[in-house]
């Protein structure tokens, strides 16, 4: 029996049998792990709880045949709470786990800057920090980078001349110039453009400026660029709720 250990997020949960469950983690050393949780179902469990999506924790393995074995987790961030409580921001971590997922066909690989984008995302997700479409959207643009899949904003996709330009296409890989321009591209505005290059970049205050024409535009340009490359629907971000979160007025003194 070999034991190791790391911290990961749970992406998913799968019933086996009467009483256990098989987890889906991206852990921080080890990548996509898929593990046994013995007796998780029953009220007797002692980290049944611990198990859900959503959950940063810190988990004791051993590596059994076809599937590792879970033996001991300590929860480090309960994320789940404040997520699952808000729809906008469950149906946004629900993207954010199952784009994890998808972008980790290989298991036992090291994905640690993936592991990081996920802990970061749910983190805002769960502070309620900015808006939960936001946060997914600089997710979806820096995982695609991750997977080599960024597109391309400032110059042209296909000759690199620098732009801005006016028309994107998601076959072509992004913003396109003039005398690249395929049939059925889109001419998305240039608040547009600008908002995905500061979400891809962090550049926060000014992606908090965008208007809410800018955002849906540049939501539905992130999601068929993604969905393009991992060659499937995302069956999460159908769900996602796109309205702008309101400002709750500071108190008058």
């Amino acid at each position: 029996m070999s034991l190791y250990r790391d911290t990961g997020v749970v992406l998913r949960v799968q019933k086996l049998g009467e009483a256990d469950r098989i987890v889906t983690l991206l852990s921080r050393r080890h990548g996509k792990v898929r593990a046994v949780a013995k007796g998780v179902r029953r009220m007797t469990s002692r980290f049944g709880a611990r198990v859900e999506p959503f959950c940063h924790i810190d988990v004791q393995l051993y590596t059994g045949r076809t599937l590792d074995v879970i033996t001991q987790v300590q929860t480090l961030d309960a994320f789940g709470a404040p997520i699952v409580g808000d729809y906008p921001r469950y149906t946004a971590g629900c993207a954010v786990l199952e784009t994890a997922d998808r972008l980790t066909a290989e298991e036992n690989a090291p994905a640690l800057r993936l592991y990081m984008l996920v802990v970061g995302a749910l983190r805002a997700l769960a502070d309620n920090s900015r808006d939960a479409p936001l946060v997914l959207d600089a997710f979806l643009l820096r995982a695609m980078g991750y997977a080599g899949w960024a597109p391309a904003l400032s110059e042209c996709a296909r000759c690199g001349v620098p732009g801005p330009h006016q028309s994107f296409s998601v076959q072509a890989g992004g913003a396109v110039c003039h005398r690249c321009r395929p049939p059925g591209s889109t001419k998305p505005t240039q608040e547009t453009i600008g908002l995905l290059e500061a979400l891809l970049h962090g550049d926060w205050p000014v992606a908090e400026q965008a208007g809410h024409s800018a955002r849906r535009e540049g939501s539905g340009l992130v999601a068929a660029h993604l969905q393009w490359h991992l060659e499937r629907q995302l069956r999460s971000l159908p769900l996602v709720e796109r309205k702008r979160s309101a400002v709750v007025p500071e108190p008058q003194i």
